[in-house]
């Protein structure tokens, strides 16, 4: 297994670029080691549970609002609360996130983020929630950068989209198979449930990264800077890294400014039973685990940028077509919200192959952690700028959110030009290396 873990990061990071190139070429028709099959599997599941523990707060509200008499206002910032801390916590983090075995970085978070979900379950008060949900910010926020960080270490270039492919299918799992337990636990028990439920589950997922996971230390062998704010300055204000930063919030502004009326949109103007709202999630759920691997194939073989551009062009027509839907059927809008977000995987899945091209290895840790900082600070944003734009009527109806969608193209727009910026960048240093 070791062996493995050396050839693989030797592929990843190799000094050579003649080298790095045939290797990268090989990687892409071998198929995974099986260490590197067990790597995916572990930072699929750490992804799965840092979303999931996200998720779960927005259907487990209309439970723990009459249950600790607290008002939408409250529960609002509960909610914003872990984006707002997670965002914080990201770029704190950066400075230092290079200076360390990676794995251990990962461990030390992720029992921060056990710890968090464990007091979410033994919470009795808003005031007590509220600080749980800061403390699961704090550290689950940093567990995703870390993990593409890793990702990115063990794997090289040509194997990255079916990685990050894989990586992301833990979002349509958390959709499928987290929510509907998590609503379960709750309707046989009590909110605390699945929160507890998740701490255990969570546990032994991170002894298992703990036994399975080897040192990802290759960076350390690689000339680091003295001052960790130094190290934070100089990857924030790297133009290339830049160019990143900006593509990452306007990625995230589109994504979230959907997201936080969804339901809402679909039961008041849509017309759409709420209890129908669980097969749409299942049903989308269910497509998209089996999409995200296809995506991160056709990134590798295709090229990312390409898949990108396909994403990028389904993507806006789906959000057109789902704000100004009127009265619709239960069947229209799963292959409706099912296209969009084969359109948003598209994006995301090859974009992010692409990113993790523009750091050195030095830097890796840092700007991942910044990115995520980023994404989190500008949904959080988003999600603020859409409850302005829609105004929700005396029957329920949501007037202007067509208005979003509009928004959401013109930070499609401005994303893919920056992409084609960035991939042709990187189509330069390859060359010139």
């Amino acid at each position: 297994m070791k062996q493995e873990l050396t050839q693989t990061s030797g592929a990843a990071t190799a000094a050579a670029p003649a080298s790095a190139a045939s290797a990268a070429a090989a990687s892409a028709a071998a198929p995974f080691s099986g260490y590197q099959k067990i790597t995916v599997a572990m930072l699929a599941f750490l992804q799965f549970a840092v979303i999931l523990d996200f998720m779960l707060m927005s259907p487990l509200g209309a439970v723990i609002m009459p249950t600790l008499r607290i008002s939408p206002s409250q529960f609002g910032v509960v909610v914003s609360a872990y984006a707002f801390s997670a965002g914080i916590a990201g770029l704190l983090t950066a400075g230092i996130a290079d200076r360390y075995d990676r794995k251990r970085l990962l461990l030390f978070f992720y029992t921060g983020f056990i710890l968090g979900t464990l007091w979410c379950g033994m919470a009795q008060s808003f005031e007590s929630l509220l600080a749980a949900r800061i403390v699961t910010g704090l550290f689950g926020g940093v567990i995703g950068s870390v993990v593409l960080a890793i990702a990115t270490d063990l794997f090289a270039p040509a194997q990255r989209g079916r990685v990050m492919g894989l990586i992301q299918t833990a979002f349509a799992a958390s959709q499928v198979l987290g929510l509907p337990a998590g609503i379960y636990l709750s309707n046989q028990w009590n909110w605390h449930a699945p929160f507890l439920a998740m701490a255990a589950f969570g546990l032994c997922g991170g002894l298992l990264v703990a036994w399975q996971m080897q040192p990802v230390n290759a960076h350390l062998k690689q000339p680091q800077e003295h001052s960790a704010w130094l190290h934070l300055y100089h990857t924030l204000t790297e133009r290339e890294h830049l160019l990143a930063f900006a593509i990452t919030a306007l990625l995230s502004t589109g994504g979230f400014m959907l997201m936080p009326f969804g339901s809402a949109y679909v039961v008041n103007n849509l017309g759409i039973s709420l209890d129908h709202l669980p097969t749409i999630y299942l049903v989308t759920g269910l497509c998209t685990i089996f999409i995200g691997p296809l995506v991160g194939k056709a990134s590798d073989s295709f090229g990312k940028f390409r898949v990108y551009l396909f994403g990028t062009v389904l993507s806006i027509v789906m959000v057109l077509i789902y704000t100004h839907l009127g009265q619709t059927s239960l069947a229209v809008l799963i292959v409706v919200n099912t296209v969009l977000f084969i359109g948003i995987f598209s994006r995301m899945i090859p974009v992010q192959a692409m990113m993790s091209g523009v750091p050195v290895v030095t830097k890796r840790g840092a700007f991942n952690a910044i990115s995520a900082s980023i994404q989190q600070l500008s949904g959080g944003l988003a999600s603020v700028l859409a409850g302005h734009i829609v105004v929700q009527a005396a029957d329920g109806h949501l007037q202007h959110f067509d208005r979003i969608g509009y928004v959401v193209v013109a930070s499609a727009v401005g994303a893919m030009l920056l992409v084609w910026r960035l991939h042709r960048q990187l189509a330069t240093r390859t060359v010139q290396n």
